[in-house]
């Protein structure tokens, strides 16, 4: 007779997360996550790295942080205060910059040096779940300011701000994503960037910016950075490599104030950063980033090409979208009937994984009819043949969608 089995359950503290699923792989077709596009993946270049700076610093490896100290791989970080110069017009130097283990890091970093339960954060209504889902975690109330066609609407912020003013509330920092906005893949315009530093400035609250995605700006040309443009110097910013090379690397940055700096620092705990992919980013960086991305953004866009077309195809009128100006990710509005939720759980059955647009908002009523796309993982047969399923999908469970070339909904 077997032993019982240990019961863990009456140990786990309240407040946890609900249990994650065991995965069993990936479907067929992956609209989800941030993966990016296998074929143009710089294999050939990252090996040539790897073996240079291991035989050149390999021992290095001896030695916690890399002899560079607790902030990451130094020639990394003289990098990325040239990439962040030329690219986002931020002057800094290497002793701002903190590399993290991923992005996700440095916004939970950032979160446990400025928040406590209790306190208010103001955030784009749409936005990057990963941030929302931290605040909710930490119980701290995010106020969502929707959005347009260039980014946050500086109007309405202006009356959140006003608004919590009155009632005495001075929320500890504004998130944006200005630059290929995560869903929407808005750009802030330049104006409206001076407008909001001036509203952050006159309510004294700090800006956090995340700048992950302004690598992937179709154009190649972007506007500064926040970072850049603040004159007093109140913005943390962060970026990363994930969609720029490779998300498996799990390297990120934060650039900051030493007054915020050392208390991060503090916090961070892990003992560094994985210093292997410091490294071999470095190397790489040195000579093939330049010439990378580029090819990168070429080969994303006609990925979205190919999605844009499948859509109108399989869904005609049925789905509604904006053409983003970078990135990876297309927003998609489906009729009113749709429930991307409902949705989600019937395509995952067909073999098609999506993002409902409820986790990528703070407005569920707004975004119940919503759904993120990543177009840079699948091939632009799979895009084409997925995209299909998914409207079948929702033919057979909610109606939709119209006829792509009568514009007449179809029969059931």
């Amino acid at each position: 007779m077997s032993p019982a089995q240990f019961e863990f359950a009456p140990l786990f503290p309240a407040g946890l997360p609900p249990a994650a699923v065991r995965w069993t792989g990936r479907v067929k077709y992956d609209f989800t996550f941030g993966n990016n596009d296998p074929d143009r993946l710089p294999l050939d270049g990252l090996i040539t790295a790897a073996n240079s700076v291991l035989r050149r610093e390999g021992r290095t490896l001896a030695t916690y942080f890399l002899s560079s100290g607790p902030q990451g791989y130094r020639p990394l970080r003289e990098i990325l205060v040239a990439q962040l110069k030329a690219g986002a017009g931020i002057d800094c130097t290497a002793d701002d910059i903190l590399i993290t283990s991923g992005s996700l890091q440095g916004i939970e970093l950032v979160n446990r040096t400025l928040l406590e339960r209790g306190d208010t954060v103001i955030i784009e209504q749409e936005c990057f779940e990963g941030s929302i889902n931290r605040l909710l975690r930490l119980g701290v109330t995010p106020v969502g300011i929707p959005l347009d066609g260039d980014g946050i609407r500086i109007d309405l912020l202006a009356n959140a701000l006003d608004e919590l003013k009155r009632n005495g509330i001075r929320p500890k920092y504004i998130y944006v994503i200005p630059t290929v906005q995560n869903p929407t893949g808005t750009i802030l315009p330049l104006e409206r960037r001076r407008e909001l530093l001036r509203l952050a400035a006159a309510y004294d609250v700090p800006l956090f910016e995340d700048d992950c995605y302004s690598d992937l700006v179709w154009s190649g040309e972007r506007p500064p950075a926040l970072y850049a443009m603040s004159a007093r110097g109140g913005v943390v910013y962060i970026g990363s490599f994930s969609k720029s090379i490779a998300p498996a690397l799990r390297v990120g940055y934060v650039v900051a104030p030493w007054e915020v700096m050392s208390r991060m620092l503090a916090v961070k705990t892990d003992a560094g950063t994985g210093a292997l992919e410091q490294m071999v980013l470095a190397e790489f960086c040195k000579t093939g980033f330049s010439s990378h991305v580029p090819m990168l953004r070429r080969s994303l866009r006609g990925k979205l090409e190919t999605l844009k077309e499948s859509l109108r195809r399989s869904f005609g009128a049925a789905a509604q979208f904006d053409d983003p100006k970078g990135g990876i990710f297309l927003w998609v509005t489906l009729p009113e009937s749709v429930d991307t939720l409902k949705l989600h759980q019937c395509a995952l059955a067909a073999g098609i994984a999506i993002n409902p647009g409820v986790q990528w908002s703070v407005n569920k009523a707004y975004a119940r009819n919503r759904m993120r796309l990543c177009f840079a993982s699948p091939s632009h047969e799979e895009i084409s043949h997925g995209v299909a399923a998914l409207a079948e999908v929702c033919r057979r469970e909610f109606g939709v969608p119209r006829d792509p070339e009568s514009g007449s909904p179809r029969p059931l």
